[in-house]
Order: C-alpha cells, then structure tokens, then sequence
C-alpha cells in the first residue's frame, strides 16, 4: 500500500525513481525495492518524500499507521521487555559501550547480530525484531524517551567507518523529535555518578514502573518502588550534571566528522595502496622484457 500510492506520487510529480532518489539522497534500488514492497523504509525516507513530492504529509502518516513487522520472533528472554516497550507511556535509558536498540540503524543493528550469529536467515529475523520495536516513538506523539549515552556507545566501532557515520546522523535526526531527548556522558567527565551497567526505567500506561537491566542473554525485571524511586533519582542527576542535549548533539556532530574523516582516509589509502601496486606491476613488467642489443658504433 505504502510502495502503491509512493509510485503514484512520484509518477504524477513526473519523476524517476532515479530522480527521486537523487532528491533524497539514496539509491535508486531503495526507492525501487520500497514501491514494490520488498524494503522497509525509514521514517526520514516517508517525511523526505514528502517534501520531495509536496505530498503535505501523507506518505509520513501513513507510515505511521502500517505495522511494517507483523510477524517478528524475540529471543525468549527478551519477549518480555518487548512487550513492555509496546506498552510504554514513558522510557529512561543509560547505556554503556553500544547504542541502545531502539536507536540502532539498520546496518547497525546487523553489523551488531553478525558478530555472534553465523546464520543470515536469524540474523535478519533479529534485525527485524529489533527495528519493530522502534515505529512506535518514531511517530508523531510518540512516548517519552529519553536516553544518556555513555560516550563509549560513540566510540566502540560497529559496522566500520560509513555505518558508525550512518548511526551519529541518525542520533542527530532523531534527537530532534520532540519526544526524544538523547544525551552524552562524556568519559573526561570523571565527576558524573553513572549507574554500574545499563538499565531501563520503564512507566507502562497504567502506572506500572519497572526497572529493566540486562546480562548475558537474561533480562532483570523489578518493580519494587522503593528501588525503582532510588534509580530514578539517581538518574536525574546524572542527566541533570551531564551536557543538555543540545550540548550532547554538538559531541554527537564531533564523532561523526571523525568517523567521516576516517572513511575518507581508509578510501585514499585503499586508493594509494592501489596506485602503488600498480607501479610494482608496470616495473616487474618492464623488468621481464626481453632485451634486445642496441643498434650503433660500440664506444
């Protein structure tokens, strides 16, 4: 449906799906692949074609509205605090040393799986089930999220260069939805108390508070209010002492030119090293050639 009334727009807009993804900026073969159906587009692609195609909003509402993950699995141990997020009225996040799901690009998020799961076909399955839980505080009146970032989660390379860029641009873009505020722990911050691992602080719709941390494959629940109030507090101060979220933009903005200049230097060493081989190449040539006597009166 989506991918549908996507072609008609551009086609009475009398573009190309080349010319489109031009305008977006993309490949021509995501534009393709959403009208027929076969992609997931972003919620930055559905507002980019609007105002592309001056379509006063209707490709992002109705992005909305489609369960782009009708059927996803969750790991067992995790199903639970999905359905949570399903549920949520409100969400406090700190994480260490990798971004949060619900913030995870696409790429990301594979790059992520791929490290301990060796089957495509589960790590797929898994980067679905992570990107459903994320359309619901993508949307206008989503739930109040709020996250501090321990800078290591900027840090900590996962997918290479162009995939860590890729992730900044998309904490900046979706730190400015008026629901989320994202902010950054720096490490030469030694005065910031920061809780002793990651851990959610989840307010359901009926009131219910949780406290969420994770270890290896196991999910910690407790809704005990006397310790849910006691991280609760702790973690307004440390969002109270770190950089506004403004301020944590700008130090987002800072990883990403690093992590571009890095892209740029790996393509002109990759292009340098290329260059090098192939002067080795034309000098082993010349030096096989078969030498022929010179022509002229010997000295």
């Amino acid at each position: 449906m989506f991918g549908e009334l996507l072609r008609h727009f551009r086609e009475s807009a009398l573009l190309t799906q080349e010319a489109l993804a031009r305008r977006i900026p993309c490949d021509r073969s995501y534009v393709a692949r959403v009208e027929a159906g076969a992609r997931v587009p972003s919620d930055v692609f559905a507002k980019t074609c609007d105002e592309a195609l001056g379509t006063s909003g209707a490709l992002g509402r109705l992005w909305g509205r489609v369960d782009w993950y009708p059927q996803v699995e969750h790991p067992d141990w995790f199903r639970r605090r999905a359905e949570m997020d399903a549920e949520a009225a409100a969400l406090r996040e700190y994480q260490e040393r990798v971004v949060p799901g619900l913030l995870q690009t696409e790429e990301y998020a594979r790059a992520l799986f791929s490290r301990r799961l060796t089957r495509a076909d589960e790590v797929e399955e898994r980067v679905r089930a992570r990107l459903s839980r994320q359309q619901r505080f993508l949307v206008d009146g989503g739930p109040l999220y709020v996250v501090v970032l321990d800078e290591s989660c900027l840090r900590t390379m996962v997918g290479g260069a162009a995939a860590m860029r890729a992730q900044c641009a998309h904490l900046l873009r979706t730190g400015r939805r008026a629901n989320i505020r994202i902010q950054v722990a720096p490490a030469v911050e030694p005065n910031l108390v920061r809780p002793n691992a990651s851990m959610s602080l989840i307010e359901l719709s009926d009131g219910h508070r949780w406290v969420y941390s994770e270890s290896l494959d196991r999910g910690h629940f407790s809704d005990d209010p006397a310790l849910y109030q006691r991280h609760f507090q702790a973690y307004d101060v440390l969002r109270a002492d770190a950089p506004s979220a403004r301020e944590s933009a700008a130090l987002i903005g800072e990883a990403m030119e690093a992590y571009e200049h890095h892209e740029q230097s790996g393509t002109r060493r990759v292009g340098l090293d290329q260059e090098q081989l192939q002067r080795r190449q034309r000098r082993q040539l010349r030096g096989n050639r078969p030498r022929f006597p010179r022509r002229g009166a010997r000295a």
